[in-house]
Order: structure tokens, then C-alpha cells, then sequence
């Protein structure tokens, strides 16, 4: 009966208190725009990524490192890592809930003093006694501190998951990009190649028709100049190849030697012109991990807001033991040895210097500051998939124009070529003609990639690339 006076007396005591805090500052989402700022005419809106985009360039190679990544990543296994310390935290907020019990088993032996008797009658007398129990103590959680703990703890789970996909999602990206960047150098290094090999024909061209007096030793120089200036590009193309294959072997967890004879193989850049399905906006909401880590960042600084309130209520504590104790161990465990103890405790800080209301205040500031940062998250996600839609379609474009150049140029070359072989064209023609055919070669490449490159990015931006699962 005395205890549930206690304990009803601690209830009402602290409800009066908890009415006169003030609740927990709101945080509202940012509007998200309909429709992108581009959007071409021809695009589609599906409501769905998919989250393995890459396999639509229908590349071995590029599916093969992709999956290699995802299993030896050393980044994405520390994602993982963090994400389950995350998970072990939840159950550490959890064990609030639960009360202490500690076992207590021991001898003492002591002595008193003599001197401090009052007659000559009085002698120390030494005495020794077994004593053994249980104690226990249990925070009573009536106010909720420890379930707004476990609520936060789960929102700082949910910010984990959210980076450990963040994560899948950026290494299936920068390996898709390296990719495509080793192809665009490779692909550079045959045609660099190739115009090698047809320039030495031409200074070949050049020599004969110097040995036989119908060209100047000024041809001969402006021949073999083209041809080293070509040449001069390869070494430092050769160590392009050589840093990105280093890269791909980082991103999937390999040492470059491993990788190094699956990648050194020449090969084509994927082919992909395809319409992609975006959705709208609003579709980032669903997809990305880093606004759905922002989001739980956002609900474990509220409830870290919520916990700092929680602080001005009083604890209420059950403690609590039994035990034993005999000066012989065969009468320890009678029924006269038996002790026991009950204390409840009701602690409430009156005044602690102001730390309490200060502890408050930071809370919401943090809850303020966690507003802002997801409604930035969100705006930079939507600019990102529309700088990424942007760059997409006009490089498409970019190389339809680039192919009708390369075809000017071929034909220019060869106009250029035959009249010079008729002394009707200097070997500045010439010249001229077969760096623009170079140029205008490696400029349709580099089109092709950063067209590749954007649709990553656009992928990537849109939330594709990682099972939640």
C-alpha cells in the first residue's frame, strides 16, 4: 500500500510537470516541383528505376566488375559495417527497458579495535561472516525517455541503411563511369593508331614524290611533323589506360595485377540512345538514399529534441535486494540468515546551473539545422537529375552533328589527298585535312562518353542502383 501511494504520488508530481514544457519545434518538407526544368518532348515518365540500370548497355564486362563491386567494395563493406554498429545500438537503447540484477557472493573477516573500550574488561574480538544476494535496480520508463532513445536509435538505423544504399548506389556509378572512361582512352589509342599508320603513308607519299623532284623538302617536313604529333599522344594515352585500369581494380576490391588482362583488352564503348524513364520529381522521394538518410537524420534530431525535454522530469528507480548472511557457512542459507531491502527512489533535478534548458535549446537548434539540411538535400537532388537529363540529351545531339563532320572531313581528306598526288593542292591541304579527320574522330568519342557518362549520372541522380533488400 505504501508504495502504491509512492508511486502515485510520482505519477501526478510528474504529468504536472511534463504539461508545462513546450512541445518539440515542426519541420516542414520542401514542394517539390511537378515536372523538370528540361524535358524533352520524346521522354518518358515511368514511375520506376531500375535498380540495375547498367545492365541495359548489354556489356559482359561492365555487368561482371558491377557485381564484383558490390561484394568486395572496401567502402561499401564499411558502409555495411556502420550500419550494423547502428543496429547493435538499437538493442543497447532497448536494454532501458530491462533492470539490473547483479549476484553478490563473499566473506569478511574484521577486527575492532580495543583501544576504544571504556573498561579494562573490554578486548577486540575478531569476527568473520559469509553474506551472499541478489540486487537489482529498475528505471521505471512512465515518462518515455528510454522509447524516445529507442526511437532515435531506430532513426540513426534508418540514416545508416539509407548511407550503406547511398553507398551501393555511388559504387555501381563510379565503376560504370571508370568503365566507360578506360573505353573512351582505349578507343582513342586506336584511332590515334590508325591516323598513325595512314600518316606515314602520306609521308611515304611526300618522300617519292621529293625523290623525284615534284615536291619540295618542305612537304617531307610538314609529313613527318603530322605524323609525331600524332604519335606523341599515345604514350600518355598508354598511361591513361594504364591509371584507370588501377582505378576499376580499387572500385571492385582487386589489385590491378588481377584485373589487368581482363581490361587491358581493347574494347567498344556500350551502345545506349535510349529514352529514359524518369517519373517526376516527387519519384527522388522514393529513390534516393540520401534523402531517405536525410529524412531519418531528421527524426533522430527530433527525438534527440524530445529526450532533452525529458531531462526537466523526475526518474523514478525500484531498488532492490535479497540476500544472506551467517558467521557459518552451514547456516547461511535458514530462514533467520535472510535479508532484504525495497527502495523506491524518486530523483528530480531542481536546479542545475541552467544546463538543462541549455541542453534544450541546442536540441533544437540541431532540429532546425537537420530541417535545412534534408530541404537542401532534396533541392540538390532535383537539380542534379536535371543537370544530368540536360547534359544526356544534348550530348545525343552533340554527336549527330560530330558523325556529319567526321564525314565532311573523310571526304575533305581524300579531295585533299588525290589533288596533292596531282600537284593541284600544296601538302598544307593535306595537313590540315587529316588533323581535322583526327579531331573531329576523337571528338565523336568523347561525345559518345560523356553521353554514357550523363546517363550514369542521370541513373545515379534518379535513385537507380541498389536494393533496399
Amino acid at each position: 500500500m505504501m508504495f502504491q501511494r509512492f508511486a502515485l504520488l510520482t505519477v501526478s508530481t510528474a504529468l504536472a510537470a511534463a504539461g508545462a514544457l513546450a512541445e518539440s519545434p515542426g519541420a516542414g518538407a520542401p514542394e517539390i516541383p511537378e515536372r523538370w526544368a528540361w524535358e524533352p518532348a520524346h521522354i518518358q515518365q515511368a514511375p520506376e528505376v531500375s535498380d540495375k540500370w547498367w545492365r541495359q548497355f548489354a556489356d559482359p564486362v561492365l555487368d561482371s566488375l558491377v557485381t564484383l563491386g558490390m561484394e568486395r567494395n572496401y567502402n561499401l563493406e564499411i558502409a555495411h559495417r556502420r550500419s550494423e554498429m547502428a543496429r547493435a545500438a538499437i538493442g543497447q537503447a532497448r536494454s532501458g527497458w530491462m533492470p539490473s540484477v547483479g549476484l553478490d557472493l563473499g566473506w569478511s573477516r574484521s577486527r575492532s579495535s580495543g583501544a576504544l573500550g571504556k573498561g579494562k574488561s573490554y578486548r577486540p574480538e575478531p569476527a568473520s561472516f559469509f553474506n551472499a544476494g541478489l540486487s537489482a535496480s529498475w528505471e521505471i520508463d512512465i515518462f518515455g525517455k528510454v522509447a524516445a532513445g529507442v526511437s532515435e536509435k531506430k532513426a540513426e538505423y534508418r540514416a545508416s541503411r539509407a548511407e550503406y544504399a547511398g553507398t551501393m548506389v555511388s559504387i555501381a556509378a563510379q565503376i560504370a563511369s571508370t568503365y566507360i572512361t578506360l573505353r573512351q582512352y582505349q578507343q582513342q589509342y586506336a584511332i590515334a593508331t590508325a591516323h598513325s599508320e595512314r600518316q606515314m603513308k602520306t609521308v611515304k607519299i611526300a618522300e617519292a614524290r621529293f625523290e623525284t623532284t615534284l615536291a619540295s623538302k618542305l612537304d617531307v617536313a610538314q609529313a613527318w611533323g603530322t605524323y609525331y604529333s600524332t604519335q606523341a599522344s599515345v604514350p600518355m594515352l598508354r598511361n591513361s589506360i594504364r591509371r584507370t585500369i588501377n582505378a576499376l581494380a580499387i572500385l571492385v576490391g582487386e589489385y590491378p595485377q588481377a584485373v589487368e588482362a581482363w581490361l587491358s583488352a581493347p574494347g567498344p564503348l556500350p551502345e545506349s540512345r535510349e529514352e529514359v524513364a524518369m517519373g517526376v520529381p516527387a519519384d527522388l522521394l522514393r529513390r534516393r538514399p540520401d534523402i531517405a538518410k536525410a529524412e531519418a537524420e531528421l527524426a533522430a534530431a527530433a527525438a534527440q529534441a524530445g529526450i532533452a525535454k525529458k531531462e526537466f522530469l523526475p526518474t523514478l528507480t525500484l531498488n532492490g535486494s535479497i540476500g544472506t548472511s551467517a558467521r557459518e557457512f552451514s547456516k547461511l542459507f535458514t530462514s533467520d540468515s535472510f535479508t532484504y531491502e525495497i527502495a523506491p527512489t524518486l530523483s528530480w533535478t531542481l536546479f542545475d546551473g541552467l544546463n538543462r534548458k541549455y541542453a534544450v535549446q541546442s536540441a533544437r537548434e540541431n532540429l532546425e539545422a537537420s530541417a535545412a539540411s534534408y530541404q537542401l538535400t532534396v533541392m540538390t537532388a532535383v537539380q542534379e537529375a536535371d543537370n544530368a537529363i540536360s547534359t544526356y540529351y544534348s550530348s545525343l545531339e552533340q554527336q549527330g552533328i560530330i558523325q556529319k563532320v567526321i564525314e565532311q572531313n573523310n571526304e575533305a581528306l581524300t579531295l585533299a589527298l588525290d589533288r596533292y598526288k596531282n600537284s593541284l593542292s600544296p601538302m598544307s591541304d593535306v595537313i590540315t585535312a587529316q588533323l581535322n579527320a583526327l579531331s573531329s574522330e576523337n571528338n565523336l568519342v568523347t561525345a559518345k562518353a560523356t553521353s554514357l557518362q550523363a546517363l550514369v549520372s542521370l541513373y545515379e541522380a534518379l535513385g537507380g542502383g541498389y536494393n533496399e533488400e
